[in-house]
Protein backbone atom coordinates (compact mmCIF):
# COMPACT_ATOMS: atom_id res chain seq x y z
CA UNK A 1 0.00 0.00 0.00
CA UNK A 2 1.22 3.48 -0.97
CA UNK A 3 1.12 6.34 1.53
CA UNK A 4 1.31 9.62 0.56
CA UNK A 5 4.63 11.80 1.46
CA UNK A 6 2.28 14.17 4.28
CA UNK A 7 2.07 10.50 6.14
CA UNK A 8 5.33 8.56 5.78
CA UNK A 9 7.42 10.60 9.12
CA UNK A 10 3.86 10.05 11.34
CA UNK A 11 3.84 6.36 10.03
CA UNK A 12 7.30 5.38 9.85
CA UNK A 13 7.47 6.78 13.98
CA UNK A 14 4.54 4.27 15.19
CA UNK A 15 5.74 1.67 13.60
CA UNK A 16 9.83 2.30 15.28
CA UNK A 17 8.06 2.88 18.50
CA UNK A 18 6.07 -0.25 17.77
CA UNK A 19 9.51 -1.96 17.25
CA UNK A 20 11.02 -0.32 20.71
CA UNK A 21 8.60 -1.23 22.89
CA UNK A 22 9.22 -5.27 21.97
CA UNK A 23 12.42 -4.78 24.17
CA UNK A 24 10.75 -2.52 26.52
CA UNK A 25 7.09 -2.73 27.15
CA UNK A 26 6.18 -5.73 24.98
CA UNK A 27 2.85 -5.54 25.68
CA UNK A 28 2.42 -2.70 24.40
CA UNK A 29 3.61 -3.52 20.89
CA UNK A 30 0.83 -4.47 19.01
CA UNK A 31 -1.38 -1.60 19.57
CA UNK A 32 1.83 0.36 17.99
CA UNK A 33 1.84 -1.66 15.16
CA UNK A 34 -1.97 -1.47 14.52
CA UNK A 35 -1.43 2.40 14.88
CA UNK A 36 1.04 2.14 12.56
CA UNK A 37 -1.08 0.32 9.98
CA UNK A 38 -4.36 2.61 10.81
CA UNK A 39 -1.83 5.67 9.92
CA UNK A 40 -1.06 3.96 6.74
CA UNK A 41 -3.99 3.23 5.76
CA UNK A 42 -5.57 7.00 6.84
CA UNK A 43 -2.47 8.38 4.44
CA UNK A 44 -3.21 5.72 1.57
CA UNK A 45 -2.67 7.04 -1.76
CA UNK A 46 -3.73 4.72 -3.72
CA UNK A 47 -2.78 4.64 -7.66
CA UNK A 48 -4.93 6.69 -10.30
CA UNK A 49 -5.09 6.13 -14.18
CA UNK A 50 -6.86 8.72 -16.09
CA UNK A 51 -9.81 6.78 -17.66
CA UNK A 52 -8.99 6.02 -21.94
CA UNK A 53 -11.64 8.23 -23.02
CA UNK A 54 -11.28 11.00 -21.02
CA UNK A 55 -10.59 14.30 -23.27
CA UNK A 56 -9.64 17.52 -22.60
CA UNK A 57 -12.78 19.15 -22.11
CA UNK A 58 -13.94 16.81 -19.39
CA UNK A 59 -13.73 17.79 -15.43
CA UNK A 60 -12.57 14.94 -13.71
CA UNK A 61 -13.31 14.59 -9.26
CA UNK A 62 -10.77 16.54 -7.50
CA UNK A 63 -11.65 14.32 -4.43
CA UNK A 64 -12.91 10.89 -3.61
CA UNK A 65 -16.62 11.62 -1.54
CA UNK A 66 -19.65 12.11 -1.75
CA UNK A 67 -21.33 14.82 -4.21
CA UNK A 68 -22.70 17.62 -1.57
CA UNK A 69 -24.03 20.31 -4.21
CA UNK A 70 -24.46 20.99 -7.98
CA UNK A 71 -25.47 24.93 -8.56
CA UNK A 72 -24.26 28.36 -9.81
CA UNK A 73 -22.23 30.63 -7.50
CA UNK A 74 -19.41 33.52 -8.40
CA UNK A 75 -16.03 34.08 -7.48
CA UNK A 76 -13.90 37.19 -8.29
CA UNK A 77 -11.48 34.86 -9.90
CA UNK A 78 -13.81 32.98 -12.20
CA UNK A 79 -17.29 35.56 -12.28
CA UNK A 80 -20.23 33.48 -12.59
CA UNK A 81 -19.55 29.66 -12.50
CA UNK A 82 -21.21 26.29 -11.93
CA UNK A 83 -19.84 24.32 -7.99
CA UNK A 84 -20.00 21.04 -7.80
CA UNK A 85 -18.86 20.20 -4.06
CA UNK A 86 -17.58 17.37 -2.31
CA UNK A 87 -17.82 15.86 1.13
CA UNK A 88 -14.78 13.96 1.98
CA UNK A 89 -15.39 11.70 4.89
CA UNK A 90 -13.13 10.14 7.31
CA UNK A 91 -12.55 6.83 5.42
CA UNK A 92 -12.53 8.40 2.10
CA UNK A 93 -8.57 8.78 0.29
CA UNK A 94 -7.61 12.17 1.59
CA UNK A 95 -5.71 13.09 -1.58
CA UNK A 96 -6.82 16.26 -3.61
CA UNK A 97 -6.22 15.87 -7.89
CA UNK A 98 -6.26 18.30 -10.60
CA UNK A 99 -9.99 18.45 -12.28
CA UNK A 100 -7.96 19.94 -15.24
CA UNK A 101 -4.73 20.34 -17.19
CA UNK A 102 -3.43 24.17 -16.69
CA UNK A 103 -1.37 26.76 -14.86
CA UNK A 104 -1.46 27.66 -11.45
CA UNK A 105 -2.77 31.07 -11.93
CA UNK A 106 -3.77 32.01 -8.37
CA UNK A 107 -3.24 30.96 -4.73
CA UNK A 108 -4.56 31.93 -1.74
CA UNK A 109 -4.99 30.34 2.02
CA UNK A 110 -8.02 32.15 3.88
CA UNK A 111 -8.04 31.34 7.92
CA UNK A 112 -11.48 30.68 9.26
CA UNK A 113 -13.94 28.78 11.13
CA UNK A 114 -14.34 24.48 11.29
CA UNK A 115 -17.62 24.44 10.91
CA UNK A 116 -19.29 21.63 9.44
CA UNK A 117 -18.98 20.44 6.05
CA UNK A 118 -22.33 20.04 5.81
CA UNK A 119 -23.11 23.70 6.59
CA UNK A 120 -23.79 26.15 4.22
CA UNK A 121 -21.49 28.79 5.54
CA UNK A 122 -18.40 26.48 6.03
CA UNK A 123 -18.09 27.39 1.93
CA UNK A 124 -17.59 31.17 2.74
CA UNK A 125 -16.80 30.93 6.70
CA UNK A 126 -14.49 27.96 7.20
CA UNK A 127 -10.67 27.84 6.88
CA UNK A 128 -10.04 27.62 2.86
CA UNK A 129 -7.16 27.06 0.29
CA UNK A 130 -7.58 28.25 -3.16
CA UNK A 131 -5.93 27.24 -6.14
CA UNK A 132 -6.95 29.16 -9.34
CA UNK A 133 -6.31 27.00 -12.70
CA UNK A 134 -5.54 29.01 -16.63
CA UNK A 135 -6.75 26.21 -18.57
CA UNK A 136 -8.40 26.01 -22.19
CA UNK A 137 -11.93 26.55 -21.20
CA UNK A 138 -10.76 29.28 -19.32
CA UNK A 139 -10.59 29.67 -15.53
CA UNK A 140 -11.67 27.08 -12.78
CA UNK A 141 -10.87 27.44 -9.20
CA UNK A 142 -10.18 24.48 -7.12
CA UNK A 143 -10.99 25.03 -3.37
CA UNK A 144 -9.50 22.76 -0.09
CA UNK A 145 -12.00 23.31 3.11
CA UNK A 146 -11.43 22.31 6.63
CA UNK A 147 -14.16 21.22 9.00
CA UNK A 148 -15.35 20.20 12.29
CA UNK A 149 -12.38 17.73 12.03
CA UNK A 150 -9.98 18.02 9.26
CA UNK A 151 -7.76 21.10 10.91
CA UNK A 152 -5.27 20.16 8.45
CA UNK A 153 -5.06 21.63 4.91
CA UNK A 154 -1.80 20.53 2.55
CA UNK A 155 -1.12 22.46 -0.48
CA UNK A 156 1.97 21.43 -2.75
CA UNK A 157 1.90 24.01 -5.89
CA UNK A 158 3.94 26.97 -6.63
CA UNK A 159 1.81 30.22 -8.59
CA UNK A 160 3.38 29.08 -12.30
CA UNK A 161 3.56 25.76 -12.45
CA UNK A 162 1.89 23.48 -14.85
CA UNK A 163 -0.80 20.56 -13.58
CA UNK A 164 -1.78 17.61 -15.46
CA UNK A 165 -5.47 16.55 -15.31
CA UNK A 166 -5.63 14.17 -12.36
CA UNK A 167 -2.02 15.12 -11.05
CA UNK A 168 -1.69 15.30 -6.94
CA UNK A 169 -1.66 18.72 -4.97
CA UNK A 170 -2.62 18.73 -2.12
CA UNK A 171 -4.37 16.34 0.82
CA UNK A 172 -7.37 17.65 3.57
CA UNK A 173 -5.96 14.99 6.44
CA UNK A 174 -9.46 13.82 7.91
CA UNK A 175 -11.92 15.02 5.36
CA UNK A 176 -13.97 17.46 5.01
CA UNK A 177 -15.17 19.14 1.57
CA UNK A 178 -13.46 20.04 -1.90
CA UNK A 179 -15.41 22.34 -3.96
CA UNK A 180 -14.20 23.31 -7.77
CA UNK A 181 -15.55 26.42 -9.97
CA UNK A 182 -16.06 25.38 -13.18
CA UNK A 183 -17.03 27.31 -16.95
CA UNK A 184 -21.27 27.97 -16.68
CA UNK A 185 -20.97 26.33 -20.14
CA UNK A 186 -19.84 23.49 -17.96
CA UNK A 187 -23.03 20.78 -18.05
CA UNK A 188 -22.55 18.37 -15.08
CA UNK A 189 -22.34 14.76 -15.10
CA UNK A 190 -22.72 13.95 -11.66
CA UNK A 191 -26.30 14.62 -9.32
CA UNK A 192 -26.72 15.40 -5.50
CA UNK A 193 -25.37 11.85 -3.19
CA UNK A 194 -23.87 10.49 -5.85
CA UNK A 195 -20.20 8.89 -4.92
CA UNK A 196 -16.80 10.14 -6.75
CA UNK A 197 -13.45 9.26 -6.94
CA UNK A 198 -10.38 11.40 -7.28
CA UNK A 199 -8.83 11.63 -10.86
CA UNK A 200 -11.53 8.66 -12.17
CA UNK A 201 -14.88 10.05 -11.99
CA UNK A 202 -15.77 12.51 -14.69
CA UNK A 203 -17.78 15.05 -12.83
CA UNK A 204 -18.64 17.51 -15.59
CA UNK A 205 -17.88 18.38 -19.70
CA UNK A 206 -17.36 21.96 -20.49
CA UNK A 207 -19.69 22.80 -23.63
CA UNK A 208 -17.49 25.43 -25.08
CA UNK A 209 -17.51 26.84 -28.80
CA UNK A 210 -14.09 25.06 -29.55
CA UNK A 211 -15.31 22.17 -28.40
CA UNK A 212 -18.96 22.27 -30.10
CA UNK A 213 -17.26 22.83 -33.10
CA UNK A 214 -14.63 19.99 -33.10
CA UNK A 215 -17.94 18.08 -32.54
Amino acid sequence: MKVSREGWPITAFAGFMGLGSLFIVPVIAPLLFALAIGLAWFFRDPERVLPEDVTDNMVISPADGKIMEVERTEHPYTGPALKIGIFMSVLDVHINRAPLGGQVDYLEYVPGKHLMAFNKKASSDNERFYVGLVTNHGPVLTVQIAGLIARRIVNRLTRGESLKMGQIFGMIKLGSKVEVLLPLSTRPCVRSGQKVKAGLTVIGVIEDEKNKEAS
